[in-house]
């Protein structure tokens, strides 16, 4: 395959995804993560891509949000251990076996940490999220409150001033806070204003943050910026973000964990 071929299979996959990835792509394509990378330099010169950490996303498409099943199925092991990881967050320790408060945002890894979370928890959990409240319904040990609002489609959760409202009278002990894009530079951010607005006040609405991000997000930046790494005590992310990334966040005063 002549170069100009594989850039154009290239555009065609990021403009299905949303998002492609350097050894993905080599992998597929049987070519040097280099070699890809150049195809990305090629594309993102042409303006039609925009190249991120690890990957590229297509240009314009800043905003792009994908469904809530599409994006559980990205990067599944990697969230799944990352959600295994968080339980020795939870208050009290041991998975949650004390008691204390926990807010849990809305995401597909924060679904999946509550699917972790055992059914003897003794916990007080607030979310947004209906997933997240889904999963949680039948634990006997756990107070739930299901914070309303209006939903939307794509990510279940509930956004605008109910919601704000009710984060604005909360004093929890740990956020487990998601996020759509997290550097350095650009802080945290996500496709939608509505969803910026919520998770603003939710960093201000616990003592302690935990983010739960995949290393794919790192150095993806989205339309709504609603915090920076700085307010965040802990990521946990998985063995894909490199050493010196995570160095250089932990110089920053993030702690990190690799799971």
């Amino acid at each position: 395959m002549y170069a100009p071929e594989r850039q154009q299979e290239i555009l065609r996959l990021a403009r299905e995804g949303g998002r492609v990835d350097v050894l993905s792509l080599a992998e597929e394509f049987q070519v040097t993560a280099e070699t890809v990378r150049r195809d990305l330099k090629a594309l993102d010169r042409a303006g039609l891509v925009r190249r991120v950490h690890g990957g590229a996303i297509p240009a314009g498409r800043l905003d792009f949000e994908p469904d809530l099943a599409e994006r559980d199925a990205v990067a599944a092991d990697e969230k799944q251990r990352i959600a295994r990881a968080a339980l020795a967050e939870l208050p009290g320790g041991d998975g949650g076996a004390g008691s204390g408060s926990v807010i849990l945002d809305a995401g597909t890894t924060a679904v999946r940490l509550a699917a972790e979370i055992p059914l003897e928890a003794e916990l007080t959990v607030v979310t947004h999220g209906l997933p997240v409240a889904a999963r949680l319904a039948d634990h006997p040990g756990l107070t739930l409150h299901l914070v309303g609002g209006r939903i939307r489609r794509r990510t279940r959760a509930a956004v605008d001033d109910w919601a704000l409202r009710a984060y604005r009278e909360l004093n929890a002990d740990v956020l487990f806070l998601a996020t759509n894009g997290f550097s350095l530079e650009g802080g945290l951010t996500t496709p939608d204003l509505a969803e910026a607005a919520v998770k603003r006040a939710l960093i201000t609405a616990a003592r302690r943050v935990v983010l739960l991000a995949d290393s794919a997000k790192f150095g993806q930046q989205h339309f709504a910026r609603f915090g920076e790494l700085s307010d965040v005590d802990l990521l946990i992310t998985d063995t894909g973000l490199s050493p010196d990334d995570a160095l250089a966040i932990e110089r920053a005063g993030t702690e990190v964990v690799r799971a």
